[in-house]
């Protein structure tokens, strides 16, 4: 009978927890009318430590999660969000970031909805029940969800708090889900607080890897960027590569001349600009192509002009079919040198030229781009062709592409 006990979860057990979940569902609607996603993500953080406190010290037997969401649905109709998956994320959401070592953030959370604190006086966590394991006790603090404390997560320095709180819980799960590096849980956090992403959007980021891209590609940017948090920025905005699915690769390498060749890349993105600045990023605002640039009686042509709202900056792109070649960097340099001294803005910072091209060696553009005093990086792209079978199958027919021109 004592096995059949600790495999079981009793009557009273789960009257208890749903009596304990239920006070803070509701307590935390009036708080949640001042700042929905805070408080939400406070209350489920609240909620999954005492699942988690219950469930894996073996305080409650198998099913337990599973009964208390019927419950909860029984005496509050129409609640949503506490199905047994949703409460088994919000254990996942608790144990993922509990973890974590460091201090506790109180000073930047005013949500009151917590389970208790988690840290004592010595900076242990807490990990008392808060249900009795005794089925004849009846202390007034047994089955109470503690609402009178701020919310405490333990973190690190470089936790992203505000940020945190701005993403939904959906997006937290997937990125737990998806990802277990720390500081890729950080970049997904801050751009899908930044960029509004959906939660398809950020999956799509993490499939396509992201956050390993983000930081790979060659540049100048740390030495160029006097500003340090810009010169991150700046960093996180590209990628060292991209896919361009949308470019016809059959109207590329039949001509004697390279630079038709990327006049018809050019012509491709033009026609594609929305997809493109989607794979570049939502802050890129399109320009022009083949900009005017005029000095001295001397006009220049670059391929692509952007404005990045993020960055508050002018972003050149100069497209090449070929390998890079250090010549690009010349070119590039020139184009910045106008764009600084005849189009930026005085409230805006300099401007920040990319190389897209078909192929380049890393540790090379990082070795010649030292020396260049404009910021610059070298990324290169991909198109259909070069995927594997599998992903090329699934994209749309080399046909379907051409009527696109």
């Amino acid at each position: 009978m004592a096995n059949l006990k600790q495999n079981q979860h009793t009557d009273r057990q789960v009257l208890e927890a749903v009596k304990a979940i239920k006070t803070a569902i509701l307590q935390g609607q009036y708080e949640a009318a001042k700042d929905v996603n805070r408080v939400q993500l406070a209350l489920y953080f609240a909620v999954g430590r005492f699942l988690s406190n219950n469930t894996r010290q073996g305080v409650w037997g198998l099913g337990a999660i599973d009964a208390i969401s019927q419950q909860l649905r029984k005496e509050l109709p129409g609640l949503r969000g506490f199905s047994a998956s949703n409460l088994k994320n919000m254990r996942l959401f608790y144990e993922e970031w509990m973890n974590l070592d460091a201090h506790a953030i109180t000073r930047n959370i005013n949500s009151p909805i917590v389970i208790g604190e988690l840290q004592n006086d010595n900076n242990q966590l807490i990990t008392e029940s808060p249900i009795a394991t005794d089925e004849n006790t009846t202390s007034a603090d047994a089955n109470v969800i503690d609402l009178n404390n701020s919310l405490q997560i333990p973190l690190t320095a470089d936790f992203p708090i505000e940020d945190f709180f701005k993403v939904p819980f959906t997006h937290h799960i997937r990125i737990l889900e998806r990802e277990k590096e720390r500081e890729a849980r950080y970049y997904y956090i801050h751009r899908t607080a930044e960029e509004h992403l959906s939660a398809n959007e950020l999956i799509r980021l993490i499939q396509e890897d992201s956050f390993h891209h983000q930081a790979l590609i060659p540049n100048n940017f740390s030495h160029t960027i006097p500003n340090a948090a810009s010169a991150r920025k700046a960093v996180m905005m590209f990628k060292d590569n991209y896919l361009l699915n949308f470019i016809n690769v059959e109207e590329i390498g039949e001509r004697e001349s390279i630079d038709v060749d990327e006049r018809v890349v050019e012509k491709q993105i033009i026609e594609n600009i929305k997809k493109f600045i989607m794979t570049f990023g939502n802050d890129f605002a399109f320009i022009g192509n083949q900009y005017h640039l005029e000095v001295y009686g001397v006009e220049q042509f670059p391929d692509l002009l952007f404005f990045n709202r993020e960055l508050n900056a002018l972003v050149v792109i100069e497209l090449k079919t070929g390998a890079f070649k250090t010549s690009y960097l010349g070119q590039l340099m020139g184009y910045l040198s106008i764009l600084d001294a005849k189009v930026k803005k005085p409230h805006e910072n300099p401007s920040i030229g990319i190389v897209l091209c078909k192929d380049a060696d890393k540790d090379f553009v990082e070795f010649v781009i030292r020396d260049y005093s404009k910021p610059m990086g070298v990324a290169t792209y991909t198109t259909t062709k070069d995927m594997p079978d599998q992903y090329r199958n699934a994209l749309p027919d080399i046909d379907e592409l051409k009527q696109l021109l």
